[in-house]
C-alpha cells in the first residue's frame, strides 16, 4: 500500500481548501441589506459560485474516496486517531452543510443564487423570510467553524511533519512539493 494519497485525492483536497478559503474571504457577510446591496454583487457572485463548486468538489471527493484507498495512517495514540477521524468527518459535514445552508437561506429569504456572469438560480421553495434569515445566520457560524477546524487540521499536519516526523503531511502534498518518500 502506498504511503501517499494519489494525485486525484490530493488535487481534490487542495482545490477544495483553496475554494473554501477564497469563498470565506469574498463572503460579503453582515445583514441581508448589506449582502444583497449592489456594491456587493461581484463578491456575492464569486462567493456563491465558489460555494456551488465546493459542493460539487465534496461530492467528487466522497465518490473518489469510495474507489480510492487512502494510505494507512501512522501508529499514533488512540486519542489522536479518534480526534483525526472526528475532525475529518466534521470537515466533510461542514463542506456539505455550508452550501445547503447558503442555498436554503437565500431561497427562503426570496433571493436567487447569482453566479459569476449573472446567471441566476431562482428560489425553488416558498418564501419564509424569518426561517431564511435564521438559516443564513447558521451559515455564517458554520463558515467560521470550518475555518477554525481547517486551521486545527493544518496545525495537526504541521505537528505530524515537524514533531512526529511521520510523513502524514507529505502524504497529501504533491511529489514535486513535498519530501520524497
Amino acid at each position: 500500500m502506498s504511503s501517499r494519497y494519489g494525485a486525484m485525492a490530493q488535487a481534490l483536497h487542495w482545490v477544495t481548501a483553496v475554494a473554501v478559503l477564497i469563498a470565506f474571504i469574498y463572503g460579503p457577510g453582515g445583514s441581508e441589506q448589506h449582502v444583497y446591496a449592489g456594491a456587493q454583487n461581484a463578491d456575492r457572485q464569486l462567493h456563491e459560485t465558489l460555494g456551488l463548486c465546493v459542493l460539487g468538489l465534496v461530492v467528487l471527493r466522497v465518490l473518489w474516496r469510495l474507489v480510492d484507498r487512502p494510505p494507512e495512517p501512522p501508529q499514533v495514540p488512540r486519542w489522536m486517531g479518534v480526534t483525526a477521524t472526528a475532525v475529518r468527518w466534521s470537515l466533510y459535514l461542514l463542506l456539505f452543510a455550508l452550501p445547503f445552508t447558503a442555498i436554503s437561506g437565500a431561497w427562503l429569504e426570496g433571493h436567487p443564487l447569482t453566479l459569476l456572469g449573472g446567471a441566476e438560480i431562482v428560489p425553488r421553495v416558498g418564501v419564509s423570510h424569518d426561517a431564511g434569515a435564521t438559516i443564513a445566520e447558521i451559515h455564517t457560524w458554520l463558515g467560521d467553524a470550518i475555518l477554525w477546524l481547517a486551521a486545527l487540521h493544518a496545525l495537526a499536519g504541521l505537528y505530524h511533519h515537524f514533531v512526529l516526523k511521520d510523513g502524514v503531511l507529505a502524504s497529501m502534498l504533491p511529489r514535486w512539493l513535498g519530501p520524497r518518500s
